[in-house]
């Protein structure tokens, strides 16, 4: 598949529209993601811009080459809340931010999520950090005061235009810290001083350290340059970190325009209330894994919703992606899909993504309307269509471990479900239904008593039917009526 055959396109926050992705150079692709600062567990909103980005990671890869794709996402390790845990705690920040990271790996790999290619921390780059201060103070677009280095918003007559914001609408909006060393404001800080007891570098303005937004800028110029294809994070970064971002490096690269695509995910919530500690409705991924929740039921609901909407946790949504999940398993263990078949598949040329499925998803990521591609292709008979369909789930990340099929299709008990069995299953949930709705009571028990002989597990929310099989699921007993 190459770049000729797929035409992604993407909802650029920047000019507001849904544009054709035109890379500035096809064999080499950047892709910037605004990272956690790492002193405490993901919550499960933060999981949501890292599985966006890997779906886009994904796809990129798919069209242009793994080769010419590079993935960057940061580690914020210096910032006054890693410090105020270390002193909470009683222990040097180093441990805390590696602890943290090494927390963060496991959790963002148990939802199937790929490495980035470089995964920097900021106190990798403070030396480049410091340059560009030096470089927009020498442009005059930074002034230093009182220690402190803080860039002139004023400098910048585009400030604003990610957001959509006036400055005036953006002061009157925003909490900005009121200090007597600032021109303007909306200035914000560069390099700030630091005091007894915080970490510090030596730099032309004092020991000190940067404030947050200057890391991004620095590190995506290290690594991919001024100028690069697509940067995004949750819309709650959009203002005030990623203006600030466009607004000191495009001051510093005049001429190189930043990133070209802005992507911005919605936020998420949970039973339709805003996740909070306050409702009791606050949990971390690592919360659901250790309650049983798997990495690609997690996975699953959450590409569910479309990145560009807010996206509801419920039990029902987890309930019915295992199910899914569950057919899905059988289905490909049923055709004994693993290891081996792929790798003949790949070797015969046959490993390849359904057209359709491919486009849906390039349409924006898309999301929701390849998991409705996945249900039809789940139900083909050819040799292609179900090829497709194994290879939509992986290039959807939803499939954590190809050997494992068979224990993942039947869960503890190891039953797997092929395709005939599962149409046998809808078939007789399909009769109870219609019986239901004829009120023929004894047809519909009849039917459940064929399940339940079975071992088939059914479960009815909100008047939809979905099922996996039980332990001691046994196909034989399906005949029976």
């Amino acid at each position: 598949m190459t770049a000729d055959d797929t035409l992604i396109r993407l909802q650029n926050t920047r000019t507001r529209r849904r544009e054709v992705f035109e890379p500035l150079d096809p064999d080499r692709i950047g892709l910037y993601l605004c990272g956690p600062t790492v002193y405490d567990r993901a919550h499960l909103g933060n999981a949501r811009p890292v599985l966006v980005f890997d779906v886009l990671y994904r796809l990129l890869r798919q069209v242009y080459g793994a080769d010419h794709v590079t993935y960057v996402r940061n580690f914020t390790d210096v910032d006054d809340k890693i410090n105020a845990r270390a002193a909470e705690a009683g222990r040097e920040i180093g441990d805390i931010t590696a602890e943290t990271i090494r927390w963060y790996h496991e959790d963002m790999d148990a939802l199937g999520a790929l490495r980035p290619d470089h995964e920097p921390r900021a106190t990798q780059f403070i030396g480049a950090m410091v340059d560009m201060i030096r470089e927009l103070i020498d442009r005059g677009n930074a002034y230093e005061a009182e220690g402190h280095v803080l860039f002139a918003v004023d400098s910048y007559d585009a400030y604003g235009a990610l957001s959509g914001r006036s400055l005036d609408d953006m002061i009157a909006g925003s909490r900005v810290e009121v200090a007597p060393y600032k021109r303007n404001p909306m200035d914000f800080v560069l390099w700030k001083p630091s005091g007894a007891g915080q970490p510090g570098w030596d730099s032309p303005w004092g020991v000190g350290r940067p404030g947050w937004h200057i890391e991004c800028s620095a590190m995506s110029r290290a690594l991919l340059g001024p100028a690069f294809d697509i940067h995004g994070g949750g819309n709650d970064l959009m203002f005030p970190h990623h203006e600030n971002e466009i607004a000191q490096s495009c001051c510093a690269d005049p001429d190189a325009g930043f990133a070209t695509y802005w992507l911005h995910n919605e936020m998420l919530q949970v039973e339709g209330k805003k996740m909070s500690k306050s409702l009791g409705n606050f949990f971390t991924v690592r919360d659901l894994l250790d309650d049983g929740v798997s990495g690609e039921v997690i996975r699953l609901v959450m590409l569910g919703t479309h990145y560009g909407k807010p996206m509801d946790w419920t039990a029902k949504k987890r309930e019915d992606a295992e199910a899914t999940l569950r057919r899905w398993y059988g289905i490909l263990a049923g055709h004994g899909f693993g290891p081996a078949l792929i790798k003949a598949l790949k070797a015969d040329g046959q490993w390849q993504p359904d057209a359709e499925f491919l486009g849906v998803l390039a349409n924006d990521l898309n999301t929701p309307g390849a998991i409705a591609r996945l249900h039809v292709l789940a139900k083909g008979k050819t040799p292609a269509q179900l090829a497709g369909f194994a290879h939509g789930l992986d290039l959807l990340g939803l499939v954590p471990d190809w050997a494992a099929l068979p224990r993942l299709a039947g869960g503890e008990g190891g039953a797997s479900v092929d395709e005939a069995t599962a149409a046998r299953i809808d078939a007789l949930l399909a009769t109870r239904a219609q019986a239901r709705a004829a009120k023929d009571w004894d047809l519909a028990d009849r039917v459940r008593d064929v399940l339940t002989a079975a071992g088939v597990v059914v479960t009815d929310v909100g008047g939809q039917a979905s099922w996996q099989p039980g332990p001691d699921f046994d196909a034989a007993a399906l005949e029976e009526m």
